[in-house]
């Protein structure tokens, strides 16, 4: 058995790359072949040491020998040989340490089948609030790509088959070395496939997909808001040679209403009311998005912005039983194209109302303003 490495420099296994240098060089110094002349156990011990360094100094060769000790480093007859370590003659394969560490095969063995699953696809489809109110079912048309019905996605012409690719033997990765590491990338010959095809589909020349537009219904659930995301499981491209689907997302945006601003569940609606009605009171009907018209009774004296709620008469909340409210946001409105005769009669409602207290608001903030400047 090979001596340990951290024993041969006389340093601990935490030692610091520091340590570890300057436990070497004094080593060296020691056992050094032009101060040891024809000594050979002196420079069978000068070489083992500095092997031993050319290890632990490196970060990663160190971990390595840390993991899997000397026999991660020792060269054989073959990549399975007599004398192999776990990484194969003359160093080791990065992609073999996480598969013992980390478990799984990430060295790309396996691969080669020369499928690949589909792109996923996004569908942007604008509805009115009336729909995400109620829910409602939608045709799309999706530019997409399918599976060659000639070839059945294979890519090859018919009565003829893939073969595997003679660089990487189907794996769809090779190894190349190139010093102490074996570097692993795609297979330049098939491009990760592991497969060659010597005889192209005529129809869709290989690819194994055509380009056709789907003809899709959408189910869209009462309560939708701006950015609602639809999964279409399936409903993306076509895998390349026979490989699975992707999916199809469908983001949703509401269009804005001429009547309702929307707050979540809750819809806002702003109604004018007459100057006249404000001050006396009375009623009014306003729509609501069942189609059907609720009637709101306005007290005398609102004011502008004063809000009415109704309840359970706003949105549906998605994937519930429950629903938003409706606030009517009363907005009074100032007559114009006043005759004479209506000119006359408000100037002798000033002139009637004038302290008191028809217009708290304004009075109230004139006299503050007096208060202000000090006047009387």
């Amino acid at each position: 058995m090979s001596q340990d490495f951290y024993d041969l420099l006389g340093v601990g296994r935490s030692a610091s790359a520091d340590e570890i240098k300057k436990a070497y060089r004094k080593l060296a110094m020691q056992f050094h072949p032009d101060r040891n002349p024809d000594d050979k156990a002196a420079e069978k011990k000068f070489k083992e040491i500095n092997h031993a360094y050319d290890i632990l100094k490196d970060e990663q060769k160190r971990a390595a020998y840390d993991r899997f000790g000397a026999a991660a480093f020792e060269g054989g007859a073959g990549p399975n040989g007599p004398g192999a370590g776990p990484f194969g003659a003359g160093g080791f394969d990065f992609s073999d340490i996480f598969e013992q560490m980390f478990g799984g095969d990430t060295s790309g063995r396996g691969r080669g089948s020369g499928s690949s699953r589909g792109n996923d696809l996004r569908y942007n489809l604008e509805i009115a609030l009336e729909e995400a109110f109620t829910g409602s079912d939608a045709s799309i048309r999706v530019p997409s790509s399918v599976a060659c019905d000639t070839c059945h996605g294979s890519g090859a012409e018919p009565g003829s088959r893939p073969v595997n690719c003679p660089s990487c033997q189907g794996r769809g990765r090779v190894r190349m070395q190139q010093g102490f590491f074996t570097i692993e990338r795609t297979c330049p010959a098939c491009h990760g496939a592991g497969q060659k095809i010597e005889k192209p589909c005529r129809a869709c020349h290989g690819n194994g997909r055509v380009r056709k537009d789907k003809t899709l219904n959408v189910k869209i659930p009462a309560g939708v808001e701006d950015g609602t995301r639809i999964r279409l499981a399936g409903e993306g491209e076509a895998g390349a040679r026979g490989g699975p689907p992707g999916d199809l997302y469908v983001f949703l945006s509401v269009r804005k209403h001429r009547l309702y601003e929307r707050d979540g569940a809750d819809l806002l609606c702003r109604v004018p009311i007459s100057m006249v009605q404000a001050a006396l009171g009375g009623a009014i009907e306003v729509p609501t998005l069942d189609g059907k018209m609720a009637r709101v009774s306005i007290p005398a004296g609102t004011q502008s912005g004063h809000q009415f709620r109704l309840r359970g008469k706003g949105m549906p909340v998605l994937r519930s039983s429950q629903k938003g409210d409706l606030y009517i946001e009363s907005v009074v409105e100032t007559p114009v194209n006043l005759t004479a005769r209506q000119k006359e009669l408000l100037k002798e409602f000033e002139t009637a109302g004038k302290g008191n207290g028809t217009s708290p608001e304004s009075e109230g903030f004139f006299n503050k303003v007096k208060e202000m400047f000090g006047g009387d």
